[in-house]
């Protein structure tokens, strides 16, 4: 099993920005992949971000060059630096992780709203 736990959501203006975290726990070494998706309301979950064997980060067209996916081994921690932010990002981020066994465990979400 593992656990994951997402902070840093909040308001901000257009063109501000954001960090994302998501601690995680539990048995880590069966994961292969971990990101980050969001969903607004009567919307499917868009993946936003993700990286696969610690290498090689995707991200979805709509934030290529606003947004960066990184993580910190020690701290056992994802994050999500959200920069130039528009109202379409707005929406409840959702942190992810896939296991080898092809088992998906998600965060409760946090939200962030992008308004003046």
């Amino acid at each position: 099993q593992v656990q994951l736990v997402e902070s840093g959501g909040g308001l901000v203006p257009p063109g501000g920005s954001l960090r994302l975290s998501c601690a995680a726990a539990g048995s880590l070494a069966t994961i292969r992949t971990m990101g980050w998706f969001r969903q607004t309301p009567g919307e499917a979950r868009e993946m936003v971000a993700s990286m696969t064997d610690g290498v090689g980060t995707d991200y979805a067209d709509s934030v290529k060059g606003r947004f960066t996916f990184s993580r910190d081994n020690t701290k056992k921690t994802v994050y999500l630096q959200m920069n130039s932010l528009k109202p379409e990002d707005t929406a409840v981020y959702y942190c992810y992780a896939d296991s080898y066994a092809q088992s998906r465990y998600w965060g409760q979400g946090t939200q962030v709203t992008v308004s003046s």
